[in-house]
């Protein structure tokens, strides 16, 4: 797994550097038109905007969803970013303007700029897109699902109940509104992880939120792996940020 994602980060780099430095020519193997398509919607840029810090490139809309949280990650690297700093990627917008690449239903060459509205009226792609085979479920079944899932992703404050706190947003809400607060609780984020134990009671939570809880654990936790061995990976993790 690890080394599919690999080498989908380092081919995605490669055709970054291509475009930033104006490499007309597509890698082997990869059209001119995947060359230029957002890794969200896998479509031709529209509205190009770029990360500063990673310089990895998507379409404005694309990239709305993360600008919307406090502390944003590149959807394509997973470095944290300052949504300060995404700006309007002028050298791809050239490139678009310049560079023609053939339909995938007409072959008929287009400027990459104009790609999306030709597809959408092009009616041999909407033939390849009606002949596509529709979705159905693999196996058909009445059970139900189960409700004893733990949620990984938001947790409860536990001094004074607020809800849908993820992991950063849990540690800043602390710090703001419990600085002071004397009771020994139970970290939320601890115990809902496989070796958690939902009884142990930090004598200084907040502390424990910073000095434990810098990362998240839905980026760095495999939870397909055995407990011990996902024990061992965080505690690693976790220490080598303390």
């Amino acid at each position: 797994m690890m080394a599919m994602f690999r080498s989908f980060v380092s081919a995605a780099q490669l055709r970054q550097h291509q475009q930033q430095n104006g490499a007309a020519a597509a890698a082997p193997g990869e059209s001119l038109e995947s060359q230029f398509s957002c890794p969200i919607c896998l479509e031709v840029y529209h509205k190009p905007v770029s990360i500063a810090s990673c310089a990895h490139t998507f379409c404005g809309d694309c990239l709305q969803p993360c600008l919307q949280v406090t502390s944003p990650l590149c959807p394509l690297c997973r470095m944290p970013f300052d949504p300060k700093k995404v700006d309007k990627s002028s050298g791809v917008e050239k490139q678009l303007s310049s560079y023609k690449a053939p339909c995938r239903g007409c072959s008929k060459k287009v400027t990459l700029v104009k790609m999306r509205s030709h597809i959408s009226s092009c009616t041999k792609v909407q033939e390849q897109m009606a002949n596509c085979p529709k979705f159905m479920p693999v196996v058909p079944t009445s059970q139900p699902i189960p409700s004893n899932i733990p949620n990984r992703s938001t947790f409860v404050c536990p001094y004074c109940g607020a809800r849908n706190l993820d992991q950063q947003e849990l540690v800043k809400h602390c710090m703001e509104s419990h600085r002071n607060d004397p009771n020994k609780v139970v970290c939320p984020v601890c115990s809902a992880m496989p070796w958690g134990d939902p009884s142990y009671k930090s004598s200084n939570f907040l502390q424990h939120l910073l000095h434990r809880h810098k990362f998240s654990y839905d980026t760095f936790v495999d939870y397909s792996i055995d407990e011990e061995a996902a024990l061992q990976a965080a505690l690693t993790l976790s220490l080598s940020e303390s």
